[in-house]
């Protein structure tokens, strides 16, 4: 079935609004959550709250506009008074039951068959008024007739909303049918009728699509999964009531209900609804898997880590909602503009039907005749519709891509991005460094020695956050190498580590740490110098003030990064990089990768400095993984987080989160961004350009109501169907990504 459009003279939006009247709701209170079909628009929402807000006992009300839901807060108040005040708007509510959501939604608009015989009708009026074909009275009762078959919701709308003092389009048609009526253009007012009413089904179904782009990602997780009973045979269970840690069975082309971890197996899995990437992933003993994703491969288990309202593809719809509350600058913009506009038209109608006929030197009826074509006219529906529909669409296709927004406004100031700053460790580099080299720094020691020195290296590794370090624990592992027991541990961001050893201090860390215990001589240095060189990470093990071996860890670039530096570059983007690593590794990267510029050794603080400089000349966006980076994240125009698969912290912290830990998503954002700000310039144009042809046509006599209906409702549908090509793939150059390796999430430099 059909939706219903979102119009209104205030605004129209599939935001998701949550504003309380006055003060929040007390702990004691009680939640009354219902379903109002009819509720699409912020001017729905104004009705409601004019109507609840008085009514002792109601504390607060909350509005979601995407799922048609409105929460009420109260204190003791009967269901039956509250559905009663809502009735008095002309809307129906219904008791919210979250397993239908889904559902499709029902309708009591007009049924095809009805507009279909309405037309025929109004058809009839006009060709007998046209041709005086029949009696006038003839004329009267077709269009009478056609009226009665799909006007009366219309008018009853209007006049509610009047009585509301609220302009929106139904108060618009309502006084102009009206009007019509009364001046005897009776065929007219029912083809105007006529053809708002089909105007609005078309444009209902076409909002539905962004609406449905939404909600369609909640059908990509299975309702039920296969899991294991104590008796060991596995029972269909709806996957709300799967317990955390229950072992679930997913065969071929099974999509996971849930997210978790494989147990046995080792499948293929394509993530595509999570990252937008088609190629399957394999899958191994240990590695996590993710609710929505498709079993390409054999059968296996899994082990569930989170609840169905927790899972990643959850905290995705979640967020996407969201992010439509967050309405974008040309909303706001359009939303002021509208509130001002309609009123005003409004009085200039009225002005015209008194003034005109004085000044004109025409008819009574002829100068209230323009009047009601420019009240018409004058509703801004294809206006405030044209911003929320092409956001919603863009945000959908982001989300289809692998790109979380979180917000319209990020999406739409994206296209202003001059400059974006990357870390370099698990954003342009793969994030896991690996251990290439290590030696001792007196070439004396024997292997006995050696040993120790490492074994050290790896109980002082083993206490640190920093994947350097842990590169550093792996390795020792690998070779066998027992960790010794450290006290006394600090860790020192940017720094290192510093502990205490059978009472001595003993310290691992990068250069600045080394300098805070000891100097260099020139063999160090040149030692140094070389590994630095080709691009590695260094990590000295010291006692006091005596340095004793030297570890070299190498994290390889991706193989996507100097591809979509390179995209980058092409739309006018400068690229620089911001790493605590040391200048001559970061370089080294920064040159592999085509970066524009490269600064070394940096604390968080100093990438916030560096963020804070850049964004004095234009806006800038930073790339990290969400967490370390979280300062130049914060202050950053628009931060984007790496690695946001299955990270609580990046979804949550970031403005936009790449679910695939593909940097060539960062020019996909900005091509969808810009081409979002050109639909958006392209609505407001059509809008506003239409809106003025046919107001001045109009003033001069030759605008009639049947097309200032169709210049009216034709705007709305063009502005949607525009706005909806965001949907469609942009047919960018991207090239197919790679297939690749299960993701990890350590932290970056």
């Amino acid at each position: 079935m059909a939706e219903r459009p979102c119009c209104s003279s205030g605004a129209c939006s599939t935001d998701t609004a949550t504003a309380p009247p006055r003060g929040g709701a007390s702990s004691d209170s009680q939640t009354l959550r219902l379903r109002i079909e009819a509720m699409c628009c912020p001017t729905e929402e104004g009705l409601l709250r004019r109507a609840l807000e008085d009514m002792p006992g109601i504390e607060r009300l909350d509005f979601d506009l995407i799922g048609r839901r409105l929460t009420v807060h109260h204190r003791e108040v009967a269901e039956e008074a509250i559905r009663r005040r809502i009735a008095a708007t002309g809307m129906t509510a219904e008791r919210d039951d979250p397993s239908q959501r889904t559902a499709p939604v029902a309708s009591d608009e007009a049924p095809w068959w009805k507009i279909g015989a309405a037309a025929a009708l109004a058809l009839g009026a006009e060709a007998g008024h046209w041709l005086e074909l029949a009696e006038p009275w003839l004329g009267a009762a077709l269009a009478l007739a056609a009226i009665g078959l799909v006007g009366l919701p219309t008018w009853k709308k209007g006049f509610i909303a009047l009585r509301h003092r609220t302009l929106n389009i139904n108060a618009l048609m309502s006084v102009a049918v009206t009007g019509a009526l009364l001046i005897g253009q009776w065929a007219e007012a029912a083809m105007v009728l006529v053809l708002f009413t089909l105007a609005e089904r078309i444009e209902a179904r076409s909002l539905g699509r962004a609406r449905n782009a939404i909600r369609e990602l909640l059908s990509l997780a299975p309702e039920n999964a296969s899991v294991r009973q104590p008796d060991g045979s596995f029972r269909s269970v709806a996957a709300s009531e799967v317990a955390v840690g229950s072992l679930v069975r997913v065969r071929a082309g099974e999509r996971l209900a849930l997210d978790g971890s494989v147990s046995q197996g080792h499948p293929a899995l394509d993530e595509s609804p999570i990252t937008g990437e088609s190629l399957p992933v394999d899958k191994a003993p240990g590695e996590a898997v993710f609710a929505g994703s498709v079993n390409q491969g054999s059968e296996f288990l899994y082990r569930t880590t989170r609840a169905a309202a927790d899972t990643t593809l959850a905290r995705i719809i979640h967020t996407v909602e969201q992010a439509q509350a967050s309405r974008a600058p040309t909303q706001r913009f359009i939303d002021r503009f509208a509130a001002v506009y309609t009123p005003t038209v409004f009085a200039l109608a009225l002005l015209v039907a008194l003034t005109l006929p004085w000044l004109l030197g025409i008819g009574w009826l002829e100068g209230t005749y323009r009047a009601l074509v420019l009240l018409v006219i004058a509703c801004p529906c294809a206006l405030v519709i044209s911003t929320p529909v092409t956001i919603v669409s863009g945000l959908a296709a982001a989300a289809r891509s692998g790109i979380l927004i979180k917000g319209g406004n990020v999406l739409e100031q994206g296209y202003r991005l001059t400059t974006l700053a990357f870390d370099k460790t698990g954003t342009l580099t793969r994030g896991r460094p690996a251990q290439r080299a290590w030696q001792p720094l007196d070439p004396t020691l024997d292997q006995a020695a050696q040993a120790r020195l490492r074994a050290l290296a790896a109980g002082l590794a083993a206490r640190s956050s920093h994947p350097v370090s842990a590169a550093l624990a792996r390795a020792a592992e690998a070779d066998g190498v027992a960790p010794l027991e450290v006290s006394e541990v600090h860790e020192l961001a940017g720094h290192g580590v510093i502990a205490q050893f059978e009472g001595r201090a003993v310290w691992l860390g990068n250069r600045r740490l080394m300098q805070r215990f000891a100097t260099t001589d020139e063999t160090l240095d040149a030692q140094l110098a070389e590994h630095e060189a080709r691009g590695e990470t260094l990590v000295l093990l010291g006692e006091a003030s005596r340095p004793l071996a030297l570890f070299a860890v190498g994290d390889p670039l991706r193989v996507e990064s100097r591809e979509a530096i390179e995209a980058l570059h092409r739309l006018g983007v400068t690229t620089l990089m911001l790493s605590g690593d040391t200048p001559a590794s970061v370089a080294a990267v920064a040159a592999q990768a085509g970066i524009d510029e490269a600064h070394g050794s940096l604390l968080p603080e100093d990438k916030l400095a560096m963020i804070e400089a850049r964004a004095q000349h234009g806006p800038v966006g930073m790339v990290g993984d969400g967490i370390n980076d979280a300062p130049a994240l914060a202050r950053a125009d628009i931060g984007f987080a790496m690695g946001a698969l299955g990270s609580d912290a990046a979804i949550e912290t970031a403005d936009v989160a790449l679910m695939d830990d593909d940097p060539r998503r960062l020019a996909d954002f900005l091509r969808l961004s810009r081409r979002t700000r050109g639909i958006l310039v392209q609505n407001i144009a059509l809008a506003l350009g239409l809106k003025a042809v046919f107001m001045a046509l109009a003033f001069g006599g030759h605008a009639t109501l049947w097309m200032a209906v169709f210049a009216d409702m034709g705007a709305s549908l063009i502005v949607v169907a525009n706005g909806l090509r965001l949907l469609r793939p942009s047919g960018g150059t991207r090239a197919q990504p790679v297939r690749r390796a299960p993701l990890s999430h350590a932290a970056g430099n």
